[in-house]
């Protein structure tokens, strides 16, 4: 890898880094806080249905947070976070609502691009 390239990485990785701590801290401050993170081009897949633009993320966050319980987020912990450019994924879990969850984000320009998210509920045995 030649310098300027490396450094190109670098710099794409913290940008990276920048927009998914701000997401980290927007989902526990609220849904418009969130939806900074996105544009109309912005894409959200999920198990069960791709989310296109701001309106179908919003709604798919709206329901999502209405769903959760107060401070959901607060007691979130992270197993395993990794950013290599443009690209960041995270592992995590909140017990006992979630056995572990991942996020995998495309960031581009300073706004998420692309989101995969899944997460999975403990054993019910």
């Amino acid at each position: 890898m030649s310098s300027a390239t490396a450094i190109r990485a670098t710099m794409s990785g913290a940008a990276t880094e920048a927009v998914l701590r701000n997401h980290l801290r927007a989902a526990t401050v609220g849904l418009d806080a969130i939806m900074q993170d996105y544009t109309e081009s912005s894409v959200l897949i999920t198990r069960d249905s791709t989310h296109r633009g701001l309106v179908e993320i919003r709604r798919f966050f709206t329901t999502l947070l209405e769903s959760l319980p107060a401070g959901f987020f607060d007691g979130l912990n992270m197993i395993r976070q990794e950013i290599v450019g443009e690209v960041a994924y995270i592992l995590w879990e909140r017990k006992p609502f979630l056995s572990q969850a991942t996020d995998t984000f495309v960031v581009r320009d300073g706004k998420i691009l692309y989101q995969t998210f899944v997460a999975l509920e403990p054993d019910a045995r």
